[in-house]
């Protein structure tokens, strides 16, 4: 048998097998159910967003939050040394708040004007949130989240009634061009079989965990215990990692779909999420270089050549490479629907996005390297702290 017919062979049955896991672990990622009540004695929620240059849409984010239908709620907004208008929005928001006597929801500024040595911004301002809020339960969240009014209701009501210590939940994910949409959804694809987010579901294991900067609840003690983000104060995924430290030091931890309730549009275009996604996907790979080449060849290898292979090869290799890619099209189909209601339609797109994802972690490498560490929200960290960092 040739090298291409073992290959291919090999393909398929890494195939086979990520079908039948993601099946089997689709299983226990469900959707957050629609709670019917308030829970008795409801706790009080500190939600907690980190702005910085964020003018396009932190005065919707805060509106939605506003309106949110939880009795016991306070919102502290921290406008991270924006130079824009975010600043004068969140306090125009304040003062438009106070102003209404039907208004239940506490509404709290804090403006960074310097950023201390050893921290990213974001995680910085997240943590003087937190020294900030009184809530039992802390909700980490993004300055672009469209919120429907009973989600935090919902959410409060699961982990109650489930005793879950960390929820964290997938929003629906807007693009407006196919090429984008392609882009997003299939980094999410690519992300979900790499993490396989339904383990941290699973209470008996310590494996690996979750955390989605959309929605990351958590119970002020779980926090508390890992060290908040002083643990994690310079690694740009910060959101992931804090369902790591959760997961591992064993608390409950669950992650839900909530597409029906979130909303988020990532990138506004196709440039500026390959820009975005090039300051952190090295982090994502602990800054190791041997990780990230295994990662593009990995792509490569899975995602890129069944196509070429069924194009090219008109034999028996060629109808094992179709069998391949019929599997990878369901499977991305099948994940678009449980996570986003998606059809998956831009499915087509799939050899497309891998290789611009290919793309996007090679110049994430390269210019890690080639500036000696990252540039980020206007900051410059150098490798050797941040790879001090990934090590704790």
């Amino acid at each position: 048998m040739s090298t291409l017919g073992i290959i291919a062979i090999l393909t398929l049955l890494y195939w086979l097998y990520v079908a039948f896991d993601v099946q089997k672990g689709l299983r226990a990622l469900r959707t957050l159910p629609k709670s019917s009540k308030y829970p008795d004695k409801p706790p009080l929620v500190s939600v907690i967003i980190a702005a910085k240059e964020e003018e396009g849409t932190i005065r919707e984010t805060v509106r939605h939050l506003l309106s949110q239908n939880y009795p016991r709620l306070e919102i502290i907004a921290v406008n991270d040394r924006s130079r824009d208008a975010t600043g004068v929005q969140l306090e125009e928001l304040r003062k438009w708040s106070e102003g209404k006597k039907d208004m239940h929801i506490k509404l709290q500024i804090i403006h960074i004007t310097r950023l201390p040595e050893g921290w990213l911004g974001k995680n910085h301002a997240l943590y003087q949130g937190y020294l900030q809020a009184r809530g039992q339960y802390l909700l980490f969240t993004d300055a672009d989240i469209i919120f429907d009014p009973g989600t935090i209701t919902d959410a409060v009501a699961y982990m109650k009634e489930n005793d879950v210590h960390h929820l964290t939940l997938t929003p629906n994910m807007i693009a407006r061009s196919p090429l984008l949409k392609g882009f997003v959804h299939f980094f999410l694809f690519s992300f979900s079989l790499f993490v396989r987010p339904w383990r941290a579901n699973v209470d008996n294991s310590r494996g690996p965990g979750i955390g989605i900067g959309a929605f990351n609840m958590v119970s002020r003690n779980a926090y508390e215990a890992i060290g908040t983000h002083r643990a994690i104060a310079l690694r740009p995924d910060d959101d992931l990692q804090l369902g790591v430290f959760l997961k591992r030091s064993g608390f409950r931890q669950r992650v839900l779909s909530a597409k029906h309730l979130l909303q988020v549009e990532w990138y506004p275009s196709l440039k500026e999420a390959v820009i975005g996604l090039e300051k952190n996907l090295f982090s994502g790979f602990r800054y190791s270089y041997t990780f990230a080449l295994l990662a593009c060849i990995g792509q490569l290898g899975l995602f890129i050549f069944p196509w070429f292979g069924l194009l090219l090869l008109w034999d028996w290799r060629g109808s094992v490479y179709a069998v391949a890619v019929m599997m990878q099209i369901w499977l991305y189909r099948k994940l678009m629907s449980r996570l986003m209601s998606m059809k998956g339609d831009e499915a087509y797109l799939l050899p497309v996005s891998a290789s611009l994802l290919v793309y996007t972690i090679a110049r994430s490498v390269w210019l890690t390297w080639k500036q000696g560490g990252i540039y980020w929200r206007g900051t410059f960290y150098s490798l050797r702290e941040l790879k001090r960092n990934t090590r704790r």
